[in-house]
């Protein structure tokens, strides 16, 4: 079979690189090791990663720590009013258990994530301000405690960002958080 490229002559991986080439390489390679040392960095110094501590559970048995969750709480008309800093939300296909929920202002709350089925996706982002949001996965099997604060009254809108199924595009609530 006849190639349209000509082969190289000679020995040509026997031959020096240019000067000019050589320096290009070298800066491309030290940025691309400062790029990878910033992301070691950033991650470990930065403070934007969602930290948190997990725990192997079943579905049911968070499934009653939810029902356990909602008892507790106060139901009023815009949703439950957590008894204490403990929020229990529970992901199923399709709709979320113990979500809406009534928050305050400036307290932090600890959220207690899990799904009952598949992984979901957990993305929370203020209704006022599209550009701030926070998004985490949701995977069965697992409690995942996370601390979140609400600075500013507003409607928070929670969708799942995973697809999980048909009913996917249905799924979402919302977190109220008053001042």
């Amino acid at each position: 079979m006849d190639s349209p490229l000509d082969e190289p002559e000679g020995n040509w991986w026997d031959e020096a690189v240019n000067r000019r080439e050589t320096l290009w390489i070298a800066l491309s390679a030290g940025w691309a090791l400062s790029l990878f040392g910033w992301m070691i960095g950033w991650t470990e110094f930065g403070d934007q990663n969602n930290v948190g501590q997990t725990y192997s559970i079943t579905p049911d048995e968070f499934q009653t720590k939810v029902a356990d969750f909602k008892d507790r709480a106060e139901d009023t008309e815009r949703g439950l009013v957590p008894a204490d800093e403990d929020v229990y939300v529970g992901a199923l296909q399709w709709g979320w258990d113990g979500l809406p929920v009534v928050l305050e202002a400036g307290e932090t709350y600890r959220f207690h994530l899990g799904s009952y089925d598949v992984q979901h996706g957990f993305s929370v982002r203020n209704e006022e301000n599209l550009s701030q949001q926070m998004s985490l996965q949701i995977l069965p099997d697992y409690e995942w405690v996370v601390e979140m604060e609400f600075d500013e009254p507003s409607t928070y809108h929670v969708v799942c960002n995973e697809f999980c199924g048909n009913g996917h595009r249905s799924m979402h609530s919302t977190i109220h958080v008053e001042g």
